[in-house]
């Protein structure tokens, strides 16, 4: 990546401005920063990041607990991994399906409206796949999600991102009453789950509209409006599901590691007495040791359990209201 693409990415995962020329703005921000640079210049930056994989897409990150949906991370073993992949990717409603270093070797998400909903899903793999002892695991605790991946010299507050300039440039965004989905607001969102067009002005051609897409964000339906990365491509090909068995206050520690990108608390099972989640990302295999010795280290050094990501099977954006 050149160093425009870097400075990009560290900037529109945080948010991407909800503008009717968004380039525009972000090649201002640059230029009050002392980089000069065109609309054009920032639009090609950010194709190049599209047309090599390294950003998945650019739109809506949507809480699914506030749109009526619940998210459930499933556990399981599994002998014919190919199978099993060919089974899952063709259910929409998993978004998520690695194969990490453990005796549960398949870790996979489902999004859906009930938990009637959900075991239906697992039930219908443990039939017609070797998916086998699955455990369903539910979020007792949420302490941090933050999928905003940036080189450790990048890393800090989104002041210094520019998130918090391009913020401010598009106003303040004030929590309006809050009410019921209507059918508008349900097709806003099944579009804002899809990818921006490749264009200049993409809100415009997206057929959205810009206040929507603002007052999602205002209601918190939406967490953020930015770029999704392949992780791999954009520098952090080393990645780990760290599991701790330890208390709950453990939780609120790990979420200050910045090395840390999601930290839930979920029930433990058998044979799985872990119960805080953190996923932590490095750009080295060494880096990602050193800082889960480190996360450990600071809550007491605990018994954990590390699961390196083995394989990605299969990684979406869940398609809300489709």
């Amino acid at each position: 990546m050149t160093a425009l693409e870097q400075h990009i990415i560290d900037v529109i995962q945080d948010v991407f401005p909800l503008e009717e020329r968004p380039y525009q703005v972000l090649a201002d921000m640059f230029g009050a920063q002392g980089e000069s640079v065109t609309e054009q210049q920032v639009f090609e930056a950010v194709e190049n990041l599209r047309n090599t994989g390294i950003i998945r897409r650019i739109g809506g990150v949507y809480d699914s607990k506030k749109l009526g949906f619940i998210s459930r991370l499933c556990a399981g073993k599994v002998a014919d991994i190919d199978k099993f992949a060919t089974a899952v990717n063709a259910v929409p409603a998993i978004t998520h399906n690695y194969v990490r270093t453990h005796e549960y070797n398949v870790w996979f998400t489902v999004i859906a409206e009930s938990e009637a909903e959900v075991q239906k899903i697992v039930d219908a793999l443990c039939a017609t796949t070797d998916l086998l002892d699955v455990h369903v695991l539910s979020v007792t605790k949420k302490f941090k999600i933050d999928t905003v991946m940036k080189s450790d010299e990048r890393r800090g507050t989104s002041d210094e991102r520019g998130g918090s300039a391009l913020r401010q440039g598009s106003g303040t965004l004030p929590l309006t009453e809050k009410r019921e989905l209507s059918l508008s607001d349900r097709a806003c969102i099944r579009v804002a789950c899809t990818d921006i067009p490749h264009t200049l002005t993409p809100f415009k051609d997206w057929g959205v509209s810009i206040e929507d897409l603002r007052d999602d964000l205002a209601q918190k339906r939406m967490r953020r409006f930015g770029a999704i990365l392949r992780h791999q491509q954009a520098g952090f090909a080393h990645n780990a599901m760290v599991c701790f068995d330890a208390p709950t206050e453990a939780g609120a520690v790990l979420a200050q590691n910045p090395h840390v990108s999601h930290c839930y608390e979920r029930p433990a099972f058998e044979g799985f007495p872990y119960t805080l989640y953190a996923m932590m990302h490095a750009q080295s295999s060494e880096d990602l040791q050193r800082f889960i010795n480190e996360a450990a280290k600071s809550i007491g050094n605990l018994d954990y359990a590390v699961l390196h990501s083995v394989r990605e099977l299969k990684k979406t954006s869940f398609a809300f209201f489709a």
